[in-house]
Parts: structure tokens; C-alpha cells; sequence
């Protein structure tokens, strides 16, 4: 029974990508060495400028054993409810006046937030979320 791949590999195609593998295989990473040694090949190749298809599909899985590696012995915290409204007032170009006339949150509420010293509620999610056009998933990392 043989099955299908939706991607074949032919010809020069197949060789590239092949040869790739052998200068560092698609294998679990299993230490910061190796994490090293992955991120300076993932550079070399995006150092080249247009990637070919067969270099695009080796990055792709590169960059999911270098991720996996990651998340399981790097994890990044989720940033706290300070950082995450500053860097949205920040990016949209907002002052606590205008976030506290546009959308109605109390301005104590928000400096408080600012301050570390108040979460976020599910209602201000839900308002800060409509209000930056963001999901609210992404505001509710620490409740």
C-alpha cells in the first residue's frame, strides 16, 4: 500500500532539497547546541535572498523543530496586562484620555492598569478587544 504525498519531490527539486537535509538533517533537536546550529542554517538560507520551492519546504520544517524546541525548553510567558495595553495604545497611536473617551473605560481603570496594579476583567476584553480590532483570546492570556 503506498500512499500519496501531495508534495513530489523531482529532478533538481528533489536534489536541493536532499542536499540541504544532508548538510543538517530535519531530525528532533535535543540541546541549545543544536537549537544554535539550526537557527545559523535557517539564516544562511534566508541570507540568500528568493528561496527556491525545495529550500521553502526544508525551512518549513526547520523552523518546526526549532519552534518545538522552543516552546518545550525556551517557553515565553505571556506579557502581563500592562505590557499588552501599552503596546496597543502605543501601536495605535492612543493617550489614556482618548482610550478612556473612545471606549469608555473609567481613566482610573486604566491607569491602574498601566500601573500592574488591576487585570484586565472579561468586560474590559471585550471592549478593549473591539476597540483594537484584536480577538479577545489574545487580551486573556492571564485569567
Amino acid at each position: 500500500m503506498s500512499t500519496a504525498s501531495p508534495r513530489r519531490f523531482k529532478g533538481k527539486s528533489r536534489d536541493k532539497y536532499l542536499e540541504l537535509v544532508q548538510v543538517f538533517p530535519l531530525i528532533s533537536l535535543r540541546s541549545d547546541s543544536e537549537l544554535k546550529a539550526a537557527q545559523d542554517v535557517m539564516g544562511q538560507i534566508f541570507a540568500k535572498g528568493t528561496l527556491s520551492p525545495d529550500e521553502e519546504m526544508y525551512l518549513d520544517a526547520l523552523s518546526d523543530l526549532i519552534a518545538a524546541y522552543e516552546d518545550k525548553h525556551h517557553p515565553i510567558e505571556p506579557p502581563t496586562d500592562a505590557a499588552m495595553l501599552r503596546h496597543l495604545m502605543e501601536a495605535k497611536g492612543v493617550s489614556q484620555i482618548e482610550l478612556h473617551t473612545k471606549t469608555g473605560i473609567a481613566k482610573s481603570t486604566i491607569s491602574e492598569i498601566l500601573a500592574g496594579k488591576k487585570p484586565f476583567s472579561r468586560k474590559i476584553i471585550r471592549t478593549l478587544s473591539e476597540y483594537f480590532h484584536v480577538e479577545p483570546g489574545l487580551l486573556a492570556a492571564n485569567i
